[in-house]
């Protein structure tokens, strides 16, 4: 079972991620939307498409940007489309 961890809580867990470039892709319903915050963040990569953030918060802490998810992704990264992965601090475990 994977598990993304920060500001001392388990904040995604899973025994169906999906692994790109070392990343877990969390299933959203793996991630409860009280950690997940909108952002206007966005980046693109060449070959899975344009990533948009969520600011992660715990507790009144906020992480800015450490989710990303593809909401639209390129057909080479179609089985990542919606699902979360964490970066910044955030500390995931397979």
């Amino acid at each position: 079972m994977a598990k993304a961890m920060w500001g001392g809580k388990t904040i995604a867990e899973s025994n169906a991620t999906v692994v790109v470039e070392g990343n877990q892709y969390f299933p959203p319903d793996a991630v409860p939307v009280k950690f997940l915050k909108p952002s206007q963040h966005t980046t693109i990569c060449p070959w899975k498409g344009t990533a948009h953030y969520y600011h992660v918060e715990v507790d009144g802490m906020r992480n800015e940007n450490a989710a990303w998810f593809y909401p639209d992704p390129k057909p080479a990264a179609a089985e990542i489309k919606d699902r979360i992965a964490f970066w910044k601090g955030v500390r995931v475990e397979a």
